[in-house]
């Protein structure tokens, strides 16, 4: 589905990633995680078009699609759901799923599209009328993922959806995002919350220093040491020669 190869970038003169390489499959959740500074919103921004790749490759099911726009990328079937809110306050939570869809060129297939994703998020339709400020925050991430899901997205790019979020609410958000999954849709995710992340995830990819260090089943990922120290926010080396013999 999506594939970055020996990715680099960063912005302007920093560099952040080093040479990324993954590959995620169709309809699956993956979760990167990692120490504070490994690159790792960075991907995201690399491959929506938000910063600079300076060389590799970011292919969508097969195509080269390295340095298009978001613009471009949002038409490609790829939605961004950034870190921290990212909805309008005062305006209704149908206003707010109105604005989700406001590239689309069919205004009249958008609105066919709110009653759909209303449907799949009920609670939605039921405070349809109520400003998002007033929902609570697990509500309004909920709100963020069906305005990212208004475009009908092949992949979603979902970074710290459990921010700010109680522990009850954390899993309210990661069913809704399994839920998304078990429709076909695919789900990279970035998450501080590692345990928990991986746990719901199908896949797992650690990020160090802006390079790829293990990726594997989230499950292999969980029961492997050295993901435990970096749990702790410790400095891990995963160099092949750090655990040679």
């Amino acid at each position: 589905m999506l594939e970055l190869k020996d990715l680099h970038g960063g912005y302007g003169k920093i560099t952040i990633l080093n040479g990324v390489s993954f590959r995620i499959p169709r309809g699956t959740i993956t979760t990167i995680i990692g120490p504070n500074g490994a690159g790792k919103s960075t991907v995201f921004k690399a491959v929506f078009g938000l910063l600079n790749v300076t060389s590799g490759q970011v292919l969508l099911e097969g195509r080269d699609v390295t340095r298009r726009t978001p613009r471009q990328m949002l038409a490609e079937g790829v939605s961004y759901v950034p870190q921290g809110r990212n909805i309008v306050p005062q305006l209704s939570v149908y206003h707010n799923l109105e604005l989700g869809g406001i590239t689309a060129p069919d205004q009249a297939g958008n609105r066919r599209r709110i009653e759909t994703v209303m449907d799949q998020f009920p609670m939605l339709r039921e405070f349809r009328h109520r400003k998002a400020i007033e929902l609570s925050g697990g509500q309004q991430k909920q709100l963020e993922v069906a305005r990212a899901l208004l475009l009908d997205p092949k992949l979603i790019l979902i970074d710290e959806p459990s921010i700010g979020l109680s522990p009850n609410l954390v899993q309210e958000v990661f069913s809704t995002l399994r839920r998304m999954r078990d429709r076909g849709v695919t789900i990279l995710m970035v998450e501080q919350n590692a345990k928990a992340a991986l746990a719901m995830s199908d896949y797992g990819l650690v990020l160090e220093l802006g390079q790829t260090r293990m990726h594997d089943e989230a499950a292999k990922l969980l029961a492997d040491p050295r993901v435990g120290q970096l749990f702790l926010g410790g400095h891990v080396d995963m160099t092949p020669a750090a655990h040679a013999g």
